[in-house]
């Protein structure tokens, strides 16, 4: 009867050990969802559209936040030299690989940091700012979009002035902040001005208050027309910019068409939301196992002109037919 009972406490051990046992082993066996670092220039309130293309672009490639993948999210509120200190955050994190779509100053401080960790998000002309060895075969651990703005702004100057051919005096509003973009915005539109015949007035803001001074000195300088330059943190302001450049009846040239959606006249240069899309997608692909070294970087080829109406009306500008037939896009 002892031996029974003693046979009877080893078993009921034995089970015992092995409801604890087996569902640890289980809970072990379980994958890890992966996680993406994603950096953004602004905040999220003005990122609402940009991050619903990211997801379509991950959802193309197999991933769903939340189901198959998390998003750790760090936000610079418009802030450049916040970007290392973000970036490093997400380096400590261990993330599987980190986004930074159309922010340069984001995407080099990611390079500085991380040569292991992957890097989609590489702005324009990624070749001479070092982040890629070529278009072609990125060569190291950052591929992504090359989001042409630079190379457009000839182009933009030439249809804000047929836009409004009364238009002698143009300010062009850079920041100063990103200095390799601000540098290469300068010289491109600087050049287009002369070849243009355009007298230009080169204004500089990186804070909601340079923004407000720049329009009290293309007032007090009376430009004819602004044209501002392509940069993620202007984006952020476009409320602002469309809507001080409507008080001040200003025609005003945009980068991407979100500006002209808030108000803004005109705009011309390659789709923001695109970008992202193709970003997020790219992103899937190499949390699927694909190597950033061997992702050609992809190029903007959508690119669209989108014109308002309503602030050409109100601006008492006429449309003209070789402008209107060329517009992917007039807003009513």
């Amino acid at each position: 009867m002892a031996s029974y009972i003693r046979r009877r406490k080893f078993l009921a051990t034995l089970l015992g050990g092995a409801t604890v046992t087996w569902p640890l082993a289980a809970r072990a066996q379980q994958p890890t969802m992966p996680v993406i670092g994603f950096l953004g220039v602004g905040s999220l309130d003005n990122y609402g559209l940009y991050l619903a293309a990211f997801r379509k672009g991950l959802i193309e490639a197999g991933f769903v936040e939340g189901q198959n993948v998390k998003i750790e999210y760090r936000w610079a509120e418009g802030q450049y030299d916040r970007m290392v200190e973000l970036v490093a955050d997400l380096v400590r994190g261990r993330v599987a690989v980190i986004a930074v779509p159309g922010t340069p100053p984001g995407a080099r401080a990611a390079k500085a940091a991380t040569s292991t960790i992957p890097i989609v998000g590489v702005g324009e002309d990624p070749v001479s700012l070092g982040l890629v060895a070529s278009i072609g075969r990125p060569g190291g651990n950052a591929t992504g979009v090359n989001f042409l703005t630079a190379e457009v702004v000839a182009k933009r100057l030439a249809l804000l002035h047929e836009l409004v051919p009364r238009a002698a005096r143009v300010a062009a509003l850079i920041n100063p902040t990103d200095a390799i973009r601000a540098e290469a915005v300068r010289s491109e539109v600087q050049a287009a001005a002369h070849t243009m015949g355009v007298q230009l007035q080169i204004l500089n803001a990186s804070t909601s208050r340079d923004i407000d001074a720049a329009f009290a000195a293309l007032v007090r300088e009376r430009a004819d027309a602004l044209f501002v330059g392509p940069d993620a943190f202007f984006n952020t302001r476009r409320v602002q910019l469309a809507t001080m450049a409507a008080h001040h009846s200003i025609p005003t040239a945009f980068a991407v068409r979100e500006y002209v959606d808030a108000g803004g006249l005109m705009s011309y240069g390659a789709s923001l939301t695109d970008m992202f899309r193709q970003t997020g997608v790219y992103t899937g692909r190499i949390l699927k196992g694909a190597k950033p070294a061997v992702l050609p970087v992809l190029q903007s080829t959508k690119l669209e002109l989108v014109i308002n109406a309503q602030t050409a009306r109100m601006l008492g500008l006429e449309i003209p037919p070789t402008i209107l037939a060329r517009a992917d896009e007039v807003i009513e």
